[in-house]
């Protein structure tokens, strides 16, 4: 008997599911399984039960990793159930971003598959035409997401021989939902959960204090000193959007940052980059664009801003840092509007003191100290994710497949292009199971 058969005849005989399995009239096909009405009829006319099954994908996150491969698999004719803990598409993008932000890299290494940015829009798309152009994607593949669905727990039942995912809905009311599938597609992406530093003392600062997922602008910093402690993209701009009103901004460079110009010989230094590495080795490619970045921008070193032993290519790959394309923040370093400070040895009361023995006194502080996986704190899987990191164990291009229907898609450490190439390679997978069992993919409700 194939692995399929025998799990169809497993559940049959599993309480659980003898509701959807005894009950015809709650069978409906796959496009429908995503849109909310129709499953909370279900649950209102089954409240015997709250267990569902879907046979098709289960997809957590409905960023731009999960809307990706469900138009990907809705292409192929494969509907998904999309379960997304926020109230809408691309949460990140959308609740926890500061204004001014913009795609750092042009539109067209940005676009999800399938659907190209609209001719009318910059190279590099504000944060408000991004969020637009998602909600058109969404809107043009028909995904409709489960919102306000916290996964709670997800795990392989050998005996079924399908993904069982527990949910637990926020709002008035709170229940406990559990799905489950032949196929779990995790897509809650690398930048799931903040990631809070230890400093000795922070907890008392009695300034403001919070992370760039909360700032939004520098309006209500105006005249303040404030401490921006990473130096990374977000942490750079935050500075000079700081700078941009008013404010006195210091940042934090604990270690060595590798910093770009945008652009380079009249083209993105992203594009350059991509282009350089059709033809040259990694490690050459880095040469030269650390010799044209040093004839625009100068010896950073000199200004506190050390650069790392590796080129910026080979650090990305290594270690997944992104270098900084700078957005004007470098000349206001160079003017002495924004200051560079050296690592946090700790903090009383206001006043900061840093590892060169300075102290210095303070009305807010910034966290521009990233992003982590969350992915180990839900999925009891230990092959596919690292329960250190919670990404996956095998670089890319390996990294999107696990063992008995598990995918992972938004950790690939190479942004939206990324993506793109694990959601199509997912649909295309899921799609020959579908074209083996020799069914159409429906969901029995």
């Amino acid at each position: 008997m194939d692995p399929w058969s025998e799990s169809e005849g497993k559940r049959a005989h599993d309480p659980i599911f003898q509701c959807f399995s005894q009950n015809q009239n709650h069978h409906q096909p796959a496009e429908n399984c995503c849109k909310e009405r129709s499953v909370e009829a279900v649950v209102a006319r089954s409240e015997r039960s709250t267990c569902f099954w879907v046979s098709g994908p289960i997809i957590v996150g409905a960023g731009p990793s999960g809307l990706a491969v469900a138009a990907c698999l809705k292409e192929k004719g494969i509907g998904s159930l999309i379960l997304e803990r926020s109230n809408c598409i691309a949460s990140l993008w959308q609740l926890k971003t500061y204004d001014r932000l913009s795609l750092h890299l042009p539109r067209k290494f940005c676009e999800l598959p399938l659907m190209p940015f609209p001719a009318d829009y910059p190279i590099y798309p504000s944060k408000q035409q991004f969020v637009a152009y998602l909600e058109s994607y969404a809107a043009r593949f028909g995904i409709s997401p489960m919102y306000n669905r916290t996964v709670v727990h997800a795990e392989y039942d050998e005996q079924l021989l399908l993904w069982r995912v527990s949910t637990r809905t926020s709002g008035t009311m709170e229940e406990e939902v559990e799905y489950a599938s032949r196929w779990l597609i995790v897509a809650t992406g690398e930048n799931a959960e903040v990631v809070q530093p230890d400093i000795d003392g922070l907890q008392e600062f009695p300034g403001t204090v919070m992370h760039t997922s909360a700032y939004k602008s520098g309006s209500v910093f105006t005249g303040k000193r404030v401490l921006v402690v990473g130096c990374g993209n977000s942490g750079m701009e935050v500075c000079l959007d700081l700078c941009n009103h008013n404010a006195e901004p210091h940042i934090v460079v604990r270690d060595a940052v590798h910093i770009l110009p945008g652009e380079m010989l009249g083209r993105s230094t992203f594009g350059l980059s991509m282009w350089l590495l059709k033809w040259l080795p990694v490690h050459v490619v880095d040469r030269i664009l650390l010799c044209i970045a040093r004839t625009i921008l100068g010896d950073t070193a000199r200004l506190g801003l050390k650069r790392p032993a590796s080129g910026p290519l080979e650090l990305k790959s290594l270690s997944g840092k992104t270098p900084v394309l700078d957005v004007g923040t470098f000349a206001k370093i160079k003017s002495g509007d924004i200051k560079v400070r050296p690592a946090i040895r700790q903090i009383s009361g206001r006043d900061v003191e840093f590892a060169d023995g300075q102290l210095e006194g303070f009305d807010a502080i910034v966290l521009a100290t990233g992003y982590k996986s969350n992915v180990p704190f839900w999925l009891k899987d230990r092959e596919l994710f690292s329960e250190k990191d919670g990404l996956p164990r095998k670089a890319f291009p390996n990294g999107w497949k696990g063992e008995n229907g598990l995918y992972s898609v938004g950790f690939t450490r190479r942004g939206l292009m990324g993506t793109s190439v694990d959601a199509k390679r997912i649909a295309y997978d899921i799609e020959q199971h579908w074209k083996a069992k020799g069914t159409r993919p429906d969901v029995f409700l």
